[in-house]
């Protein structure tokens, strides 16, 4: 299987772009991948530092802004792609201020965005972090609780949320609240909060399953004030531009996804090719060699998905089921391809001196962030043609 194939025609420029990401991953994040693994809650801040330099770390941004130009999502997908074959929680990690900077690209002022989005961009580019979850609202993104009460030239923000991206390390936040917690979606705001901010502190580093890479805490917020300059879009307008950036962000991650599969398929193909069975390569038994047939079928298809998803976003099309339908099947499609991945290994598989039982353990959080399975199959469901 190519490491890209192109079911449309690439660019120049974007055949540099993925191929300056295929490097990166082979040189500077497939190495690094079962450090960080078992560094647990460390952040590994020298890799972003190297990401920044060489342009990945905002190459989604807008040039006028100083980014990278590659604003389409087509291209932050091949991208993706690329960064998480090398490992699927650097990858995500490198790329995170893309989650950041997409509501402020769809309810900032210009303003707002050249304040906020333009020092993310350079060699010293900081982190950010998207503050959505709350210990009582996963999945229910309208039922937050974070309140955000008027007051005389802004808002004081109280709330707590979980499972926070980046928390500690970020510079800045994109925190959504209630102004009128009577309503559910209808109350949602976002505003952009500096993360040296009074009353705004974080919890201890949370112990995670796998993309130990991206560490996540809690996020006080106790009296936040923010200034009405600093709110994004109006009041209310928050879950409509959160729900159009979960379209973006939802086929991102399916490349995610579609890379760590790869990276899975690949690694079990050629253990296969070589480890010996009764005497033969065990790629030569029909079980392992129609267990890599589903693989590559699955990942194919995956693939596919993806970048017609994103070829619809950049298009302009509602594209709230498509993007849906991308992010579940890349993401099982990598749930499927890791197990598949331990079972060609066995024991081997199982033990932690190879890499695919971490890729294992890694691919479980596609089919959870950004949307559970369960309600990307009700977001399908609902959105029927």
């Amino acid at each position: 299987m190519n490491a890209l194939t192109e079911p449309w025609p690439l660019t120049d420029e974007q055949r540099a772009v993925v191929q300056l990401c295929r490097d990166f991953a082979r040189n500077e994040i497939r190495p690094r991948g079962r450090e960080v693994d078992e560094a647990d809650t460390v952040t590994p801040v020298d890799i972003w530092r190297k990401a920044a330099k060489v342009g990945i770390t905002d190459f989604m941004l807008p040039s006028e802004l100083g980014g990278g130009g590659f604003t389409d999502v087509f291209t932050q997908c091949l991208v993706q792609e690329e960064l998480c074959f090398g490992d699927p929680g650097i990858g995500n990690l490198v790329c995170s201020n893309g989650f950041f900077a997409d509501p402020v690209l769809a309810l900032g002022t210009p303003d707002q965005q050249r304040r906020w989005l333009t020092p993310l961009t350079g060699p010293d580019a900081p982190m950010t972090s998207l503050a959505t979850t709350e210990p009582g609202a996963g999945s229910d993104a309208a039922a937050i609780t974070t309140s955000a009460r008027r007051v005389a030239g802004g808002y004081l923000l109280n709330g707590q949320k979980a499972w926070i991206s980046n928390a500690g390390a970020a510079r800045s936040y994109v925190v959504f609240a209630k102004t009128d917690p009577g309503l559910r979606a209808r109350g949602v705001t976002a505003f952009l909060v500096p993360s040296d901010a009074d009353g705004l502190s974080v919890g201890e580093p949370m112990r995670k399953m796998g993309q130990r890479a991206i560490v996540c805490r809690e996020v006080f917020l106790a009296d936040v004030f923010v200034p009405d300059e600093d709110r994004l879009g109006g009041e209310g307008e928050g879950f409509g531009g959160l729900m159009r950036t979960f379209d973006i962000s939802r086929v991102v991650l399916g490349a995610a996804a579609v890379g760590a599969a790869r990276a899975a398929y690949e690694y079990a193909r050629d253990y296969a090719r070589t480890r010996v069975q009764f005497g033969r390569p065990v790629v030569e038994h029909q079980a392992v060699a129609f267990r890599l047939a589903d693989m590559a079928c699955r990942i194919e298809v995956a693939r596919l998905v993806v970048l017609r998803a994103a070829r619809a976003v950049d298009a302009g099309e509602d594209v709230t089921a498509l993007a849906a339908m991308a992010k579940l099947s890349a993401s099982e499609t990598a749930m499927f391809c890791t197990w598949a991945a331990v079972q060609t290994l066995g024991g081997w598989g199982y033990s932690r001196e190879y890499p695919v039982e971490q890729w294992m353990r890694d691919a479980k959080l596609e089919e959870i962030e950004e949307g559970t399975s369960d309600i990307m199959r009700l977001v399908i469901s609902r959105n029927l043609p």
